[in-house]
Parts: C-alpha cells; sequence; structure tokens
C-alpha cells in the first residue's frame, strides 16, 4: 500500500435530496476513517460525498469530463480536469482500489462494468443489480464497512 486508501463514490448527478444525504453518509464515513475520497467532481451523489467527506476533514478528488476546474462541485479539493466528457468515468473506476455504487444511471452503469471487467470490488447501495459481484450494502454505514473490510484483504 502506497499512501492513504482510495474509495470511489459513484452515482448519478441529478438526484433526490434522499439519495444525495445517503451520499453524504457515505463521504463523512470514508473521511473519518482516513481514506480519501475519489468522484467524478459534479453535483448529486458525488457533491454528497464529497461535502461529507469534508465535514470530517477528508481529502477529496473529483475527475472532471470538461475541460476546467470551475466545473467542479464546491467540495473538491483536487479537480482533475480530463476533457474526456462520460469516457473519464474509467479513469474514476481506475484511481479507486473499491467502489461504492449509489443509485445511478447510465453513467454509473458504466462505470460499474469498468470496474467489473477490472476487477475493482464494488459496494451497491441501492444501485443497478447487473452481477452477482457486486456486494450488496444495506445502508451507507454497511457500504463503508465492507468497502474497508475489502480494503483489509488487499
Amino acid at each position: 500500500m502506497v499512501g492513504k486508501r482510495r474509495i470511489g463514490v459513484i452515482g448519478n448527478s441529478l438526484c433526490s435530496e434522499e439519495t444525495v444525504t445517503l451520499a453524504e453518509h457515505v463521504g463523512r464515513e470514508i473521511a473519518r476513517r482516513g481514506a480519501i475520497l475519489i468522484c467524478g467532481g459534479l453535483t448529486g451523489v458525488m457533491e454528497g460525498a464529497a461535502r461529507g467527506a469534508k465535514q470530517a476533514n477528508g481529502l477529496t478528488v473529483g475527475i472532471l469530463p470538461g475541460d476546467g476546474v470551475k466545473e467542479a462541485n464546491p467540495y473538491i479539493d483536487i479537480p482533475i480536469p480530463t476533457g474526456l466528457g462520460p469516457a473519464r468515468n474509467i479513469l474514476v473506476v481506475r484511481s479507486s482500489e473499491v467502489i461504492i455504487a449509489i443509485h445511478g444511471e447510465y453513467g454509473t452503469l458504466s462505470e460499474i462494468a469498468h470496474a467489473l471487467q477490472l476487477r475493482i470490488p464494488i459496494v451497491g447501495l441501492q444501485t443497478w443489480d447487473v452481477s452477482e459481484d457486486i456486494i450488496k450494502a444495506s445502508n451507507s454505514l454497511d457500504a463503508v464497512n465492507k468497502a474497508f473490510t475489502i480494503l483489509k484483504k488487499k
């Protein structure tokens, strides 16, 4: 292991407040345990997770689809503009040691597919049920517990 552990949080940019709150709880717990939060850096699940991590003094990285850092949500410490549009999803996955997928639409589904292909473990919280390899979580704390259990085995 080199440095801090990296947990990716993926999910849609347009979602309910309930989903954003769920992501916030996940982000906060990730930061409390000392891991870096990796996400797509935009709104919705990504912003909720980053906000939660910042509430616990965590470090957040946003791998952005566009060319500028200004598109990042205000809770991103390290914005990485890629200019790749949705193709940046592979970078979010590749940068993470484990993924927590929260809800999500087709962008999230593509990230799940990349993670499955690359054998990066996925913990699913109310998300796509497309593979038995997705480890189901019942709530935000369960999701983070499962992610850290996976990290301990690596």
